[in-house]
């Protein structure tokens, strides 16, 4: 009996030292208390440097769920297409397929927004017309790397001034 007892013992001394050992990951990074929940590296789509700030954001980490968050149901991609002396235009599925396929193929993305060329918004901030140029680096390996210096006209819409903008157009104005 004295034997059992001291078994007893021994597992009721043991278990809660396993118990609270095993809920505790000494490796874990404790958490931020101090944390500024208003500073994100995701932009706030209700202003339009928010919206530039977000297709940066999806390009840098290849990130669909945000790009598709910016591209509204109607949306239109046109560009010219020199060699051919057409203007090519696609909407949003294959917007979303030709994006999808690029952050798959390539191992890094980067975006540059550089200065707006030019900016309108109708009274009620319901549409608004933004020309921007920028600078992509497209990597596809360390031996394979595409440089782009653009231009591009994007039109926004939203319902209201409080929604978030969604693009509408994305006019590549490139001379590629």
């Amino acid at each position: 009996m004295d034997e059992v007892l001291r078994r007893m013992k021994r597992i009721l001394i043991i278990l809660p030292l396993l118990l609270f050992l095993g809920s505790c990951n000494p490796f874990a990074p404790g958490l931020d208390e101090n944390l500024d929940l208003g500073s994100s590296i995701v932009g706030d789509a209700t202003t339009i440097d928010g919206v530039f700030q977000n297709i940066k954001y999806a390009y840098t980490f290849r990130d669909t769920t945000i790009y598709g968050q910016l591209i509204n149901s109607n949306y239109v991609f046109v560009y010219q297409d020199y060699d051919r002396g057409v203007e090519v235009t696609w909407g949003r599925d294959e917007e979303m397929q030709t994006t999808r396929g690029l952050f798959q193929n390539v191992q890094r993305l980067d975006l540059v927004w550089n200065n707006i060329i030019s900016l309108s918004t109708d009274s009620v901030s319901q549409q608004a017309s933004v020309s921007r140029n920028f600078n992509l680096t497209v990597t596809f390996n360390p031996s394979d790397i595409i440089r782009i210096d653009g231009y591009a006209t994007l039109a926004l819409a939203r319902t209201d001034a409080q929604q978030s903008w969604r693009i509408v157009r994305w006019r590549d104005e490139s001379n590629f």
